[in-house]
């Protein structure tokens, strides 16, 4: 197929994986509740729990005009697309996410069963940058979009992710995936239930017959396309509703929204009680066969926590390999932009502060720790920070340029970034290290937040509020925003200076 046909525009063109693949994709409609506007920090969280790959940077577009994002996490080394797409999924299930059409989908994705031999087709994806398609800044706002900052965007968060084969190798061990062998009159039965499905409202009168079809594919077929067991009871009815909810069309023309979920819970009973059977139980003609690629250990710790430890293992090594070169900056967003280099996310640098910032690593924890003894025994552990054991890089480092966020709890507050990230960095660097500060400033009013909502204003002590203090004066735009964060929540308890880029009333 030739250039001339996709950019003529008169047809949408996708794209549907082969054996092997060298990006993922994930895509997060307009609807769903992972959207930036809903949720603001799913997309951190997101790309949170891909690191483990590997995978620290991604470009981001529209996927057309209704406003659905597409995010790709482009490599080098060619990977098995159906390993790869377990071990996304795996992934991002462990971590909470729930993978569902509207909602929440990767490509490649997980084959969910093989017909008469052969496996079914992964999922296609529209190409990017086609009608409604542009790429968007870390703020989610659309830029000049063409082929050659594309492919140049590509590029650079190819060569910035090395995938982890490691790491990939142990997800598929401890992934339990069923594959189903499904005959031919299912599959096609399968195929006509989604061609109804996912088309979605596009009238009135509708609501009956898609809830019907809805729950048969939830009823039938859920466990061999998505995973888990089979769905009864209230698990039904919850993805019947979800689903419905999800579609297109449904705010518009359904006139049922006011009692959608008592009519799901007729339909769930109404199949339950019919001829319908879950695929492949013993009522069916077609066994279910499983292929569990290993099991897990039951005495592991949990994915979390392994996660969790390998990311301190990274930070803890770049440190040490800073220190060898001594070349580790003293100042914290100089380091922060250094740890980048070894692929730590930004979120990541945030919630394991106390491994490198210059805050909480106190000369006793660089002068007498057990990791770093070895590897920093030639330097001076206090002359990484200053006489007063904090950090105040000069004013001069950071710009007056911010980026508004909104709380739940009401207001906005600033947060600065630091000029300092841009110097010396082509313009394509410069935006993901500032989305790499980005993610680290949400991770940072996450935190305040989740962590608020277990004190009382009573219950403040006085080390904490002054500790907030010394955050919000110390010019680091991380702790700053979690400064201004836990203010918005505790008003009144900090002294917020005045200034031209900080009005009153902002924090």
């Amino acid at each position: 197929m030739s250039d001339r046909l996709i950019q003529q525009g008169g047809y949408l063109y996708g794209v549907r994986f082969g054996a092997e693949t060298q990006y993922c994709l994930i895509d997060i409609d307009a609807g769903s509740q992972y959207h930036p506007s809903r949720d603001p920090f799913a997309i951190s969280r997101i790309t949170g729990a891909l690191e483990a790959l590997g995978l620290v940077e991604y470009l981001i577009c529209t996927s057309s005009y209704s406003g659905g994002l597409h995010l790709y996490f482009p490599f080098s080394k060619a990977q098995s697309s159906w390993q790869f797409a377990i071990a996304v999924a795996t992934l991002l299930e462990n971590s909470g996410f729930k993978l569902a059409p509207g909602q929440l989908e990767t490509f490649p994705n997980p084959k969910p069963y093989v017909t008469e031999g052969k496996p079914s087709l992964f999922n296609a994806h529209r190409l990017p940058l086609q009608t409604g398609s542009y790429l968007l800044n870390e703020e989610f706002q659309p830029i000049w979009s063409t082929q050659q900052t594309f492919v140049q965007q590509w590029g650079f968060a190819q060569s910035r992710n090395d995938l982890d084969t490691k790491t990939l190798k142990q997800i598929l061990k401890q992934a339990k995936r069923r594959l189903f062998q499904v005959s031919g009159k299912a599959e096609k039965f399968i195929n006509d239930l989604n061609a109804e499905i996912e088309l979605g409202w596009t009238g009135y009168g509708q609501t009956n017959r898609l809830l019907g079809r809805i729950t048969m594919r939830a009823y039938i077929f859920h466990h061999v396309l998505s995973g888990g067991q089979p769905l009864e009871g209230k698990a039904l009815v919850e993805e019947i509703v979800e689903v419905a909810k999800s579609l297109p069309g449904y705010e518009e023309f359904c006139r049922h929204q006011h009692e959608i979920e008592h009519r799901a819970e007729e339909w769930a009973s109404s199949i339950q009680s019919s001829h319908y059977f879950h695929y492949g139980n013993e009522k069916g003609k077609f066994k279910a066969k499983s292929e569990e690629l290993e099991n897990a250990i039951d005495q592991a710790p949990s994915w979390n926590q392994q996660q969790s430890e390998s990311a301190r293992d990274r930070i803890r090594n770049a440190i040490a390999d800073l220190l060898e070169k001594g070349i580790l900056p003293t100042q914290a967003t100089q380091r922060f932009k250094v740890l980048l280099q070894y692929r730590i996310g930004g979120g990541s640098l945030y919630r394991h502060r106390d491994l490198w910032h210059p805050e909480f690593l106190m000369n006793d924890s660089l002068g007498h720790s057990e990791e770093l003894k070895s590897e920093n025994s030639h330097q001076n552990a206090t002359s990484l920070l200053p006489s007063d054991g904090s950090n105040n890089p000069p004013s001069k480092l950071f710009s007056d340029s911010t980026i508004q966020k909104p709380l739940s709890g009401g207001g906005n507050f600033l947060i600065h970034q630091g000029s300092s990230l841009d110097a010396e960095a082509n313009p394509i660097e410069s935006s993901l290290q500032a989305q790499a500060q980005q993610e680290a400033c949400e991770a940072a009013i996450q935190l305040a937040t989740e962590q608020q909502h277990n004190i009382q204003p009573s219950a403040l002590s006085p080390k904490q509020v002054e500790r907030m203090q010394r955050f919000l004066e110390s010019g680091d735009p991380i702790l700053i925003a979690e400064a201004r964060a836990w203010a918005i929540l505790n008003p009144g308890v900090l002294k917020i200076s005045s200034s031209p880029s900080q009005p009153d009333g902002t924090g």
